[in-house]
Order: C-alpha cells, then structure tokens, then sequence
C-alpha cells in the first residue's frame, strides 16, 4: 500500500522528521502552506554547554504569505553565525571531523527563501541517513483546498492509499474525510527513541539532526529508526 507524509518543511529539523520520511514512499513538503512565525520554519535547537539554544535564520516575514514566499534576509550574515556555533558546540563530538564538511555545504550556497533552504538541507541530510524516498513539493502538484481536504486531494493524486501525520493532528484532523476518501490514516509514534552519548550535561531528544549525526555518525539511523527492529 503506497505510504505518504506531508509537512511543511523546517530548518535543520529534528530526528522525527527523518523518522517519519523513513517510513513512506512519497514525501510532499507542504511549501503553499501559510508561513507561521516563531515556529519550525526558520529555526531550530542545537544542545550548548549553557544549555538549549535557537539557531534561527532571518526572514522577512508576514502572515498573508506562504512558506515558498518567505524571503531570507541575506543582509545579515546569519550563515557566518550559523557555521560557527556549530563549531563551538559540535567540535568535540564524536563525528564531527566525518560530517563537518557535508553538514556545511548547506552554507555554501545562495538561498532566495526559507524552502529553497530547507529543502536543499533535509535532502543533503536524507542523503547522510541512507534514506532512499521519493520528494516532492506540493507547489508542482496546483493541488487547491484547504487542511484536510488539501491533504486528501494530494494523496489521491499521488495514488496515496495511507496518510501518516504526527500524532499533534488528532487535535484538528477530521478522520471520517479520510475513511469516506478510502486513505488510511495513521498517526507516527515518536515515543521510545534510545538516548545515545551527547555532548554537555544531561539528554535532550528535541534538538537538531545535526546533534544526533555530529554524536552517532553512521550509526544515526539506529537511533532515528533502527532501534525498532532490535
């Protein structure tokens, strides 16, 4: 039964994300989706030894534009700052000589808008974990509708006979518009993940995949996935 996720792309998104792109055929980054401020879109967490900190890229933001219409401010040498509190967090963990120079091909290159970059990343990073899945952006599908009904309209699309979302949707997914449109639906269960050996004091699961790659290295797809099938 061909398998769909669709979410709207993040920065450097956390294990989850690649956890849930692992488990389908199809992936769709839901980039004509109304950009939302102070959320995953343009930032995200990476452990320090003052503890949880954002990195966050800077953006020209309004509520009445899409995820694909939210420029970068590129006046700001935000790549430079991003490049080194990697550095200085990162430099002593175990793998970070390995996957220094594939984490920072992601400031090598020129970004017109927050999707460009984030696709171009999550891609890069589905490349490191070995994760072989087709991806696609809603843009090219001109799929209209709103919420659900978008949602459904690009499974059937794709030819899509299971949907699965995090488990944060069952607050607003209307089920019974899946059951009418045959789509299985299944929500992903993040719970259960294995800590493994992180830099500075105590674990945290909800930070950057850079946290997880620069700590575990080849052996990061254990910890997103793997560990399931022990």
């Amino acid at each position: 039964m061909s398998s769909v996720a669709i979410i709207q792309s993040n920065y450097l998104p956390w294990k989850g994300y690649f956890d849930i792109i692992h488990d389908v055929d199809t992936f769709i980054f839901l980039e004509d989706a109304q950009y939302t401020k102070e959320d995953w879109r343009n930032r995200n967490k990476i452990k320090t030894p003052l503890g949880i900190k954002w990195i966050t890229v800077p953006v020209h933001s309004s509520i009445y534009q899409t995820i694909s219409q939210t420029k970068i401010d590129n006046s700001r040498n935000w790549c430079e700052d991003h490049k080194k509190r990697i550095l200085h967090n990162y430099s002593k963990s175990k793998y970070y000589d390995s996957y220094k120079s594939d984490i920072f091909k992601i400031y090598s290159r020129n970004y017109d808008t927050i999707s460009e970059l984030n696709i171009y990343s999550i891609k890069l990073i589905c490349r490191l974990l070995d994760i072989d899945v087709d991806l696609k952006n809603s843009e090219d599908f001109n799929v209209q509708g709103r919420k659900d009904d978008k949602i459904i309209e690009l499974c059937k699309t794709i030819g899509a006979k299971r949907y699965i979302t995090g488990p944060a949707a069952k607050a607003y997914i209307n089920e019974n518009k899946f059951e009418i449109s045959g789509i299985e639906l299944e929500y992903k269960n993040y719970s259960g993940y294995p800590e493994y050996e992180q830099l500075w004091n105590g674990f945290n699961h909800f930070v950057s995949i850079i946290d997880t790659i620069f700590n575990c290295g080849d052996k990061s797809p254990h910890y997103i996935w793997g560990w399931r099938d022990e």
